[in-house]
Protein backbone atom coordinates (compact mmCIF):
# COMPACT_ATOMS: atom_id res chain seq x y z
CA UNK A 1 0.00 0.00 0.00
CA UNK A 2 1.10 3.67 -0.72
CA UNK A 3 1.26 5.63 2.08
CA UNK A 4 -0.20 9.00 1.90
CA UNK A 5 2.12 12.57 1.52
CA UNK A 6 1.69 15.23 4.04
CA UNK A 7 3.13 18.24 4.10
CA UNK A 8 2.67 19.79 7.77
CA UNK A 9 2.30 23.69 7.14
CA UNK A 10 2.46 25.85 10.82
CA UNK A 11 4.73 28.33 12.10
CA UNK A 12 5.22 26.69 15.14
CA UNK A 13 7.85 24.20 14.90
CA UNK A 14 6.26 22.26 17.86
CA UNK A 15 3.51 21.88 16.41
CA UNK A 16 5.15 20.54 13.58
CA UNK A 17 7.30 18.39 15.30
CA UNK A 18 4.54 16.64 17.32
CA UNK A 19 2.42 15.92 13.97
CA UNK A 20 5.36 15.15 12.63
CA UNK A 21 6.41 12.27 15.08
CA UNK A 22 2.26 11.13 15.14
CA UNK A 23 2.08 10.72 11.61
CA UNK A 24 5.94 8.94 10.72
CA UNK A 25 4.68 6.58 13.06
CA UNK A 26 1.58 5.38 11.05
CA UNK A 27 2.74 2.83 8.46
CA UNK A 28 0.29 4.43 5.51
CA UNK A 29 0.94 8.05 6.26
CA UNK A 30 4.15 10.08 5.69
CA UNK A 31 5.55 13.55 5.97
CA UNK A 32 7.34 14.61 3.22
CA UNK A 33 8.28 18.31 3.71
CA UNK A 34 7.21 21.25 6.29
CA UNK A 35 6.54 24.61 5.68
CA UNK A 36 7.07 27.41 8.48
CA UNK A 37 5.00 30.15 5.99
CA UNK A 38 2.67 29.89 3.55
CA UNK A 39 4.97 31.00 0.95
CA UNK A 40 6.97 27.85 1.73
CA UNK A 41 3.73 25.64 2.04
CA UNK A 42 3.23 27.06 -2.28
CA UNK A 43 6.92 26.68 -2.55
CA UNK A 44 7.26 22.90 -1.68
CA UNK A 45 3.71 21.90 -2.43
CA UNK A 46 4.91 22.57 -6.25
CA UNK A 47 7.64 20.79 -5.49
CA UNK A 48 6.56 17.60 -3.43
CA UNK A 49 3.57 17.34 -4.87
CA UNK A 50 2.21 15.75 -1.53
CA UNK A 51 -1.73 14.34 -1.40
CA UNK A 52 -2.01 16.20 1.84
CA UNK A 53 -1.16 20.11 2.76
CA UNK A 54 -1.98 20.06 6.69
CA UNK A 55 -2.37 24.09 7.04
CA UNK A 56 -2.23 26.09 9.79
CA UNK A 57 -4.53 28.95 8.79
CA UNK A 58 -2.81 32.07 10.78
CA UNK A 59 1.05 32.52 9.54
CA UNK A 60 2.95 35.43 8.74
CA UNK A 61 3.28 36.88 6.00
CA UNK A 62 1.38 34.64 3.34
CA UNK A 63 -1.22 33.28 5.53
CA UNK A 64 -3.00 29.69 5.45
CA UNK A 65 -5.91 30.94 2.98
CA UNK A 66 -4.21 32.53 0.62
CA UNK A 67 -1.87 29.72 0.52
CA UNK A 68 -4.60 27.31 0.32
CA UNK A 69 -5.91 29.01 -2.89
CA UNK A 70 -2.51 28.86 -5.10
CA UNK A 71 -2.34 25.31 -3.44
CA UNK A 72 -5.54 24.32 -4.84
CA UNK A 73 -5.36 25.63 -8.54
CA UNK A 74 -2.05 23.13 -9.13
CA UNK A 75 -2.21 21.11 -11.69
CA UNK A 76 -1.74 18.32 -8.88
CA UNK A 77 -2.70 16.07 -6.34
CA UNK A 78 -2.62 17.95 -3.04
CA UNK A 79 -5.84 18.76 -1.02
CA UNK A 80 -6.13 21.08 1.76
CA UNK A 81 -6.71 20.12 5.38
CA UNK A 82 -6.75 23.38 7.41
CA UNK A 83 -5.38 23.45 11.11
CA UNK A 84 -7.17 25.72 13.33
CA UNK A 85 -7.98 26.68 16.88
CA UNK A 86 -11.55 26.48 15.72
CA UNK A 87 -13.81 28.10 18.05
CA UNK A 88 -11.75 31.39 18.21
CA UNK A 89 -11.02 31.75 14.01
CA UNK A 90 -13.30 33.82 11.89
CA UNK A 91 -11.93 32.88 8.75
CA UNK A 92 -13.20 29.45 8.49
CA UNK A 93 -15.35 30.47 5.45
CA UNK A 94 -12.46 32.55 3.87
CA UNK A 95 -10.62 29.11 4.37
CA UNK A 96 -13.42 26.89 2.66
CA UNK A 97 -14.11 29.46 -0.09
CA UNK A 98 -10.08 28.95 -1.00
CA UNK A 99 -10.56 25.72 -1.41
CA UNK A 100 -9.96 23.77 1.65
CA UNK A 101 -11.19 20.28 2.09
CA UNK A 102 -11.64 20.18 5.86
CA UNK A 103 -10.93 21.35 9.15
CA UNK A 104 -8.18 19.70 12.02
CA UNK A 105 -8.65 21.17 15.15
CA UNK A 106 -5.44 21.46 16.92
CA UNK A 107 -6.43 19.92 20.31
CA UNK A 108 -8.58 17.16 18.73
CA UNK A 109 -7.73 13.32 19.22
CA UNK A 110 -4.73 11.96 17.49
CA UNK A 111 -6.65 9.09 16.31
CA UNK A 112 -9.55 11.55 14.57
CA UNK A 113 -6.30 13.62 13.26
CA UNK A 114 -4.59 10.52 11.21
CA UNK A 115 -8.75 9.96 10.05
CA UNK A 116 -8.92 13.17 8.53
CA UNK A 117 -5.69 13.07 6.73
CA UNK A 118 -6.78 9.63 5.66
CA UNK A 119 -10.73 11.14 4.45
CA UNK A 120 -9.12 13.98 2.73
CA UNK A 121 -6.53 12.10 0.96
CA UNK A 122 -9.19 9.86 -0.24
CA UNK A 123 -10.76 12.47 -2.46
CA UNK A 124 -13.84 13.29 0.46
CA UNK A 125 -14.17 16.60 2.28
CA UNK A 126 -14.29 16.60 6.58
CA UNK A 127 -16.95 18.66 7.57
CA UNK A 128 -18.23 17.79 11.09
CA UNK A 129 -21.69 19.45 11.63
CA UNK A 130 -20.02 21.34 14.51
CA UNK A 131 -18.30 22.91 11.70
CA UNK A 132 -21.15 23.47 9.69
CA UNK A 133 -23.11 25.15 12.38
CA UNK A 134 -20.57 27.35 12.38
CA UNK A 135 -19.47 28.20 9.14
CA UNK A 136 -23.51 28.99 8.55
CA UNK A 137 -23.31 31.34 11.63
CA UNK A 138 -20.12 33.31 9.86
CA UNK A 139 -22.23 33.27 6.78
CA UNK A 140 -25.00 35.13 8.35
CA UNK A 141 -23.41 37.39 10.14
CA UNK A 142 -21.04 38.87 7.64
CA UNK A 143 -21.75 40.83 4.80
CA UNK A 144 -24.08 39.34 1.89
CA UNK A 145 -22.61 36.98 0.10
CA UNK A 146 -22.92 36.81 -3.45
CA UNK A 147 -24.96 34.28 -5.08
CA UNK A 148 -22.95 30.69 -6.61
CA UNK A 149 -21.65 31.51 -10.01
CA UNK A 150 -22.42 27.93 -10.23
CA UNK A 151 -26.24 27.64 -12.01
CA UNK A 152 -28.18 25.87 -10.22
CA UNK A 153 -31.53 25.08 -12.92
CA UNK A 154 -30.14 21.86 -13.89
CA UNK A 155 -30.75 20.29 -10.49
CA UNK A 156 -33.86 18.24 -10.03
CA UNK A 157 -36.48 18.91 -6.81
CA UNK A 158 -34.67 15.78 -5.20
CA UNK A 159 -31.39 16.95 -5.90
CA UNK A 160 -32.21 20.00 -4.22
CA UNK A 161 -33.46 18.25 -1.28
CA UNK A 162 -29.94 16.57 -0.85
CA UNK A 163 -27.95 20.04 -1.22
CA UNK A 164 -30.02 20.77 1.42
CA UNK A 165 -29.45 18.32 3.36
CA UNK A 166 -25.70 18.20 2.52
CA UNK A 167 -25.47 22.06 4.05
CA UNK A 168 -26.99 21.31 7.31
CA UNK A 169 -23.82 18.84 7.57
CA UNK A 170 -25.69 15.34 7.08
CA UNK A 171 -23.97 12.55 5.89
CA UNK A 172 -24.70 9.82 2.98
CA UNK A 173 -25.95 7.98 5.63
CA UNK A 174 -28.48 9.91 7.05
CA UNK A 175 -29.42 11.77 4.44
CA UNK A 176 -30.51 8.14 3.07
CA UNK A 177 -32.62 7.97 6.67
CA UNK A 178 -34.23 11.55 5.62
CA UNK A 179 -35.16 10.86 2.23
CA UNK A 180 -36.47 7.38 2.92
CA UNK A 181 -33.69 6.32 0.03
CA UNK A 182 -30.58 3.88 0.09
CA UNK A 183 -26.90 4.65 0.95
CA UNK A 184 -25.98 4.09 -2.48
CA UNK A 185 -28.70 6.50 -4.04
CA UNK A 186 -28.01 9.22 -1.77
CA UNK A 187 -24.17 8.78 -2.75
CA UNK A 188 -25.36 9.02 -6.55
CA UNK A 189 -27.15 12.06 -5.96
CA UNK A 190 -24.09 13.37 -4.12
CA UNK A 191 -22.02 12.50 -7.36
CA UNK A 192 -24.48 14.24 -9.41
CA UNK A 193 -24.67 17.32 -7.76
CA UNK A 194 -20.72 17.37 -7.82
CA UNK A 195 -21.04 17.02 -11.51
CA UNK A 196 -23.24 19.20 -12.40
CA UNK A 197 -22.30 22.49 -9.95
CA UNK A 198 -18.54 21.63 -10.82
CA UNK A 199 -17.95 21.23 -7.42
CA UNK A 200 -14.31 19.99 -6.15
CA UNK A 201 -15.94 18.06 -3.25
CA UNK A 202 -18.85 18.08 -0.36
CA UNK A 203 -17.31 21.50 1.25
CA UNK A 204 -18.11 23.38 -2.01
CA UNK A 205 -21.71 21.75 -2.18
CA UNK A 206 -22.14 22.98 1.83
CA UNK A 207 -20.99 26.72 1.01
CA UNK A 208 -22.98 26.60 -2.58
CA UNK A 209 -26.03 25.39 -0.76
CA UNK A 210 -25.87 28.77 1.92
CA UNK A 211 -25.54 30.78 -1.22
CA UNK A 212 -28.32 29.59 -3.23
CA UNK A 213 -30.58 30.05 0.09
CA UNK A 214 -31.12 26.42 0.55
CA UNK A 215 -29.69 26.26 4.40
CA UNK A 216 -31.71 28.94 7.11
CA UNK A 217 -28.87 30.22 9.47
CA UNK A 218 -29.71 29.71 13.23
CA UNK A 219 -31.19 32.87 14.80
Amino acid sequence: MTAVRVLLADDQPLVRSGLRVLINETPDLTVVAEAGTGADAVRLTAQERPDVVVMDIRMPGMDGIEATRQITTMSGPARVLMLTTFDEDEHVYGALRAGASGFLVKDMALDDILAAIRVVAAGDALIAPSVTRRLIADFAAGPAAPRAARPDSGITDREREVLTLIGRGLSNGEIAQELFISPATAKSHVARLLTKLAARDRVQLVITAYELGLVTPPN
